[in-house]
């Protein structure tokens, strides 16, 4: 794990204590309730460093918006959500606080126990918010109700077997809504430069203040981290991709862009800058370019 301080800092801003068995620096697992106690409007999100280092699978009770990637999902009542550490995600509640259910975890916690990752539900982002009647809701939390009950067991395989129910919640979603794998191949060189690339680009975000800065804006710049020649890159990530290197940076900034314009009161500029934009003008074309409309009409349908 590369910063196990993120999770202590994550139980602070839940206002939980600790738990007794965590480990520094090993497998993390927990399951938990939270009901939220306030709104979402100051901060890019109170779990923002699961996006770099925790996958999370919830159940949400309540009336909210799921922000997630480049999409916005209206969740009427119940929702299951698959959150993936490099893809950016945000709940914002809408009318009274929401009820959250969920379980969180590391990559460490299932070494040698497969690719919990590589499963469509952390892959696809257009196949991980799904909405859910009650009935069904009650099927998955009665799941999380079980995680719940043998993580606080000493039962000497509770780590396995609470292993084998978050494969039940996965294969329970994926036969519910007859999600189909992705086809992309997985080995080769151009796949491994490809997710390390995206493996770059995510980790430069969430900005969690103004004096934040993405690093890393040109194709150039990520050649130039990965040892590799930017025509290579460019070659490797347009076979595994179909999509130029320069199209899947902007389109990551933007997302980034939009999230900030959503729920932080950042100005234009300060946004622009961070961004890793020369200028503010520059930003808003770009942004116009891309989006439709400049980031002010943005902030103003979207707030």
């Amino acid at each position: 794990m590369k910063n196990s301080n993120d999770i202590a800092d994550f139980y602070k801003a839940k206002n939980l204590n600790v738990p007794a068995y965590f480990q520094w620096g090993t497998g993390h697992f927990d399951v938990m309730e939270v009901d939220t106690l306030k709104k979402r409007n100051k901060a890019i999100s109170l779990l923002a460093f699961t996006r770099k280092s925790l996958y999370k699978i919830k159940l949400v009770q309540g009336k909210c918006k799921c922000h997630y990637a480049d999409k916005t999902i209206e969740i009427e009542k119940y929702a299951l959500v698959f959150i993936n550490p490099m893809i950016p995600f945000l709940l914002e509640e809408t009318e009274e606080p929401i009820k959250e259910y969920f379980c969180i975890f590391n990559d460490d916690f299932f070494s040698n126990f497969g690719n919990v990752k590589d499963y469509p539900v952390f892959q696809n982002h257009q196949e991980n918010v799904f909405s859910l009647s009650e009935e069904n809701y009650r099927e998955f939390e009665a799941i999380l109700d079980n995680m719940k009950g043998e993580l606080s067991s000493d039962y000497e395989y509770r780590f396995d077997a609470i292993r084998n129910m978050v494969y039940e919640l996965i294969h329970k979603a994926i036969k519910m809504n007859g999600i189909q794998p992705k086809t992309t191949k997985r080995n080769g060189a151009d796949n491994r430069i490809t997710l390390l690339f995206e493996e770059l680009l995510a980790l430069q975000f969430p900005l969690h203040s103004t004096s934040d800065s993405v690093k890393l804006k040109k194709p150039k710049d990520f050649a130039e981290q990965l040892s590799v020649s930017i025509n290579h890159l460019n070659k490797s990530v347009k076979h595994i991709r179909n999509k130029t290197t320069s199209e899947i940076i902007t389109n990551r900034i933007l997302q980034e862009a939009k999230i900030l314009l959503k729920v932080t009161d950042w100005s234009v500029s300060e946004i622009a800058y961070s961004l890793g934009y020369e200028t503010p003008s520059r930003f808003i074309y770009t942004f116009r370019k891309n989006i439709g409309v400049s980031p002010l009409a943005y902030r103003n349908e979207n707030t």
